[in-house]
């Protein structure tokens, strides 16, 4: 029996943990820890989210694809050649490049994907970090492949292989990889992608390969004379995971129905992130980014609400594990109460990592 990507991410899962304890060992040993357990457990706990709103969208986004693909494809391309599905990968990554890229310049698409860059850290719990929102556009940019014939389960195995190779590159652990690092994304690369240093902003959007961005004049090299800065230039400061993904949303939001002009209240969805009306920006002005100032959101946290903390988290992923597996075969309410029950723990190990902040959750 064929499985679903659901339950190819949790037959990945127990290997996304073990290399992410190996990663945290070596740093330890290497005296460069870069994990912090409120991070790592809100990235974590967004891919988790993640996961479990792919379960209700899936049928909405592959089926548009499935149904463009029986009615409008140009050819029918065989599901069993080598050929269509190497093809179909180099395609998907291409495509991916662009909608990866209109995911750093269009307001709309931004709001989605700086779930993923909200952690200012960088290590490979940064690389579960997902959003629970990109069902909403995303599947847009992948509609050539339906056209031109790409079989749907084709089009879902090349974007899970897409997905899973990103993992490894997270990672602050691995330094320049010569020759590799002009052809492939690489965690160098990847580094410089995630940085908000001025030199990197906006930089290095290839999924497997980076000849995408060398191609279009998106590429940069990291610097080590100028250390990457993580994070986004409108920081989050919580580990509620309904805000991460409700922020950037919130904010045009609000900055389109402040504006008075008809086409300024599109426009803030429309151009690039941190566009804002002159009316909007003269009556309610923010500060401008300066990294000099950049400091990271580290709330303190009484040992014992770390503690029920982690042990929430662990209980929550054992939970999440069987509805994933099995999602497939549950009842509507089932899953819903499932799915609710996950998040509300996620809520509440969020409100344990600010225990000792209140005002921060």
């Amino acid at each position: 029996m064929a499985l679903t990507g659901p339950q190819v991410i949790v037959l990945a899962t127990p290997v996304f943990l073990a290399l992410i304890a190996i990663e945290y060992a070596v740093g330890r040993m290497r005296g460069r820890d870069t994990y912090r357990l409120n991070d790592a457990m809100s990235s974590i706990g967004l891919g988790v989210m993640s996961q479990i709103t792919g379960l209700f969208v899936a049928l909405f986004t592959l089926g548009i694809y499935s149904a463009v693909h029986a009615r409008w494809a140009l050819w029918d391309l065989p599901a069993d050649s080598p050929w269509v599905w190497a093809g179909a990968l180099v395609a998907y990554d291409f495509l991916y490049y662009w909608h990866h890229r209109a995911g750093h310049r269009i307001a709309l698409l931004w709001a989605s994907h700086a779930v993923h860059h909200q952690s200012e850290d960088y290590n490979l719990s940064t690389a579960l970090r997902q959003p629970s929102s990109a069902w909403l556009a995303g599947w847009i940019f992948y509609l050539p492949l339906a056209l031109a014939g790409v079989p749907p389960l084709v089009f879902a195995a090349v974007a899970l292989v897409d997905l899973l190779y990103q993992y490894w590159v997270h990672t602050q652990h691995i330094g320049r990889l010569g020759w590799f690092d002009r052809w492939f994304c690489s965690p160098s690369n990847h580094r410089a992608h995630h940085a908000v240093n001025e030199r990197y902003l906006d930089r290095n959007y290839g999924g497997i390969l980076i000849v995408w961005d060398r191609l279009f004049g998106t590429f940069v090299e990291e610097d080590e004379r100028e250390p990457c800065v993580y994070g986004t230039r409108s920081p989050l400061r919580s580990w509620n995971p309904l805000w991460a993904n409700l922020q950037v949303y919130a904010d045009l939001a609000k900055d389109s129905w402040r504006a008075e002009r008809w086409a300024d209240k599109l426009r803030v969805w429309l151009e690039p992130p941190g566009w804002r009306p002159a009316d909007v920006a003269r009556r309610w002005p923010r500060a401008g980014f300066d990294i000099a100032r950049v400091q990271r959101f580290d709330p303190s946290v009484p040992r014992a609400a770390a503690w029920r903390a982690a042990l929430l988290f662990v209980l929550l992923l054992g939970a999440a594990t069987p509805l994933l597996w099995n999602a497939h075969q549950l009842g509507a309410f089932a899953l819903a109460a499932g799915s609710a029950a996950i998040l509300a723990g996620l809520c509440g190990v969020a409100a344990l990592c600010t225990a000792g902040n209140p005002s921060e959750r």
